[in-house]
């Protein structure tokens, strides 16, 4: 009942157009305990019911904003093919829950391979994935590479990337005195669907209800016009005085990304982010500095005009 009221206020709180649960254990959702999970707006829900005692998937959509296509499901995953009703922009949503014992790994990657492959729509692929990417996803030396390099090749054969965790390193932790951290939980986007949604960010939320991971928070805009124009260089900022020394500043900032693409694709939005708003500010300057020229031109003109006519009269 704790974790049903925290799910609700929060939805309420964030006002959710989807919502993700997993690990839910459960077979059966009451329609009561599904519009208290989204506050009461009568979501589209499926279910991926659990395996043993462990597993379980539960996604909600909000059909007043999205609509559904069609919901696929397999052991591992549940996607939904979906279209924007403010601008008719199409999507996938997929929410998983990875298999957290090792024999079962290499059949969700797989699953999680044919789920993306060959699809037209750009995806958003978010979930517990119960496999970290690199050593600083945990914080002990117990590391083991064979798991981690599977799924960054998996990542990058799908040509996803990862949104960046705002709010903590870390997604999950364990009950020992000495608890293990680990990031397990994750968003991945195509380059598509980052283009259209820029702007969108990850947050790692409070930890208030008595679970070993942390709620992830993925917000973007849905509203009409609210995507961002592409990306343009401008040639005449070569011309401009400082414009070397803040890409330098720009592109030294340390990121986490696990591979070199990842690192450059993480440095390169945030280059594009930068040089956008020093283009704003530049572009300011400059009309700024065009008025107060224009503006002396002006008195000039009138001086010389007021000149002549003297000399006319005389």
């Amino acid at each position: 009942m704790t974790k049903f009221r925290f799910l609700s206020d929060t939805s309420k709180e964030q006002n959710f157009d989807f919502i993700a649960l997993l690990e839910t254990c459960r077979t059966t959702f009451t329609d009561t305990e599904l519009n208290n999970l989204c506050g009461g707006k009568q979501f589209l829900w499926s279910w991926v019911n659990p395996k043993g005692h462990s597993g379980g998937i539960l996604p909600g959509i909000n059909p007043s904003v999205i609509d559904i296509g069609y919901i696929s499901q397999g052991d591992y995953h549940i996607k939904f093919r979906m279209r924007n009703k403010s601008d008719d922009f199409q999507w996938n949503l997929i929410a998983v829950y990875g298999a957290a014992q090792a024999e079962h790994k290499q059949s969700f990657l797989t699953e999680l391979v044919q789920c993306c492959q060959n699809e037209s729509l750009p995806p958003v692929v978010g979930g517990d994935f119960n496999i970290i990417r690199g050593p600083n996803d945990k914080n002990n030396d117990r590391y083991d590479d064979r798991w981690p390099s599977l799924f960054n090749a998996v990542i990058n054969s799908l040509d996803l990337k990862e949104l960046e965790l705002n709010g903590q390193n870390y997604t999950w932790a364990n009950s020992l005195p000495e608890p293990t951290f680990e990031r397990l939980d994750r968003v991945l986007v195509s380059t598509d669907w980052e283009l259209k949604f820029p702007r969108a960010t990850v947050q790692a939320l409070s930890r208030e209800i008595s679970s070993d991971h942390m709620p992830l928070l993925l917000s973007f805009d849905l509203s009409p016009g609210s995507s961002q124009p592409l990306f343009k260089f401008e040639l005449g900022w070569l011309t401009r005085d400082d414009f070397r020394e803040v890409v330098i500043d720009s592109w030294q900032q340390s990121c986490s990304g696990i591979s070199p693409l990842e690192i450059w694709q993480i440095k390169i939005r945030w280059l594009r982010q930068f040089l956008r708003g020093w283009a704003k500010n530049k572009s300011g300057h400059y009309k700024k500095e065009k008025k107060e020229r224009i503006s002396k031109l002006d008195v000039l003109d009138e001086k010389i005009k007021n000149s002549s006519t003297t000399t006319v009269g005389d």
